[in-house]
């Protein structure tokens, strides 16, 4: 066999033995690309799960298309636009609700606090772009089924997008443009197998309309799974000078509650927006029932569309893994 034949055969050989062993070093992670809804007010883990996505963007694992106010709340998009300002990102669209929708406040002064501690651009949530016309720019410039959506909020906007008719920047109607675009949805959302949830029941008609109509897969992440998750002790006590320490610092001890840490919802469903659902929760595949009045019950099936997670790695394993997650600082960037 001529010598350069030979060479190839033992560089095809080689290139061979690599992949067959080390298949890791030489993939590289594909970002989850991610639209974040938040109804950033009435309580501060929505701070907490931002961080983490940021956390995941700055290691390759996710892209921010943009994040959603679901609260009316004026004090909402500000505070999106200081933490994502914080962490190198203020050119991150800020959506919100310019119809109906709910207003909360933050009974507890941290977000005013972050708006006055923090630099940023959007001042109200005038100043903020309109919700569904921003879902449907974003998703018709995205690869087919390639968007997770995460609502740790009201379902407002993902209702009013739904129902949204084709415009200058797609001819699809609301649906279809979902079916065309998103993969999932991710929804800290209800209480399983049944009960009632603040998420749902602050806009039970639209949480019934998503619930009842959505097109693609939907993951809950439901109350009794964040209730015994907590963080936020470790964060406080660190030398960081994020909106995420800030916002803890302040609330934590307003509670007696949290004397142990915050709940932490909607850090999970970032958590399995990123991460899947396999390494950290097990799932129950069904459907989701919604009553009217917000109050939901669980139809199981082995082949729904709906899925709620349940506990696979322990509640105090997945809160050492969250908290990590919100310590994550400002990356400098040249």
């Amino acid at each position: 066999m001529p010598v350069k034949f030979i060479c190839i055969f033992f560089a095809l050989a080689a290139v061979f033995i690599v992949c067959s062993c080390h298949p890791a070093q030489l993939s590289s992670t594909v970002p989850v690309k991610i639209i974040f809804d938040s109804d950033m007010g009435p309580d501060y883990d929505d701070v907490g799960a931002l961080t983490l996505l940021h956390a995941f963007a700055d290691s390759g694992r996710a892209e921010i298309l943009a994040t959603m106010a679901s609260n009316k709340y004026e004090l909402v998009p500000p505070c999106l636009d200081v933490i994502n300002t914080y962490y190198g990102r203020p050119h991150v669209p800020v959506g919100s609700p310019k119809t109906h929708g709910v207003n909360i406040g933050c009974s507890q002064h941290w977000s005013d606090s972050l708006v006055a501690g923090f630099p940023h651009t959007i001042v109200s949530t005038s100043h903020a772009q309109d919700a569904v016309s921003l879902y449907r720019k974003i998703l018709a410039m995205q690869p087919d089924t390639s968007v997770v959506i995460v609502t740790v909020g009201f379902l407002t906007n993902i209702n009013d997008l739904l129902l949204s008719h084709p415009d200058s920047v797609s001819l699809l109607n609301g649906n279809d443009l979902v079916i065309k675009k998103v993969k999932r949805l991710v929804a800290m959302a209800g209480k399983f197998p049944e009960g009632r949830e603040f998420n749902v029941i602050e806009d039970s008609a639209s949480s019934k309309y998503v619930f009842d109509h959505w097109p693609t897969r939907i993951i809950f992440s439901g109350f009794e799974i964040g209730e015994k998750i907590f963080t936020g002790r470790k964060l406080i006590n660190s030398n960081l000078k994020s909106p995420a320490k800030m916002a803890f610092r302040i609330a934590i001890p307003l509670s007696e509650g949290d004397k142990n840490g915050r709940m932490s919802w909607d850090q999970t469903a970032v958590l399995t927006a990123v991460q899947g659902t396999s390494t950290n929760f097990d799932v129950v595949k069904g459907k989701m029932i919604t009553e009217p009045s917000g109050f939901n019950r669980w139809d199981c099936d082995k082949n729904g569309k709906h899925a709620y997670l349940v506990f696979k790695k322990s509640p105090q394993q997945l809160s050492e893994l969250i908290e990590r997650y919100m310590m994550h600082d400002q990356v400098v960037r040249k």
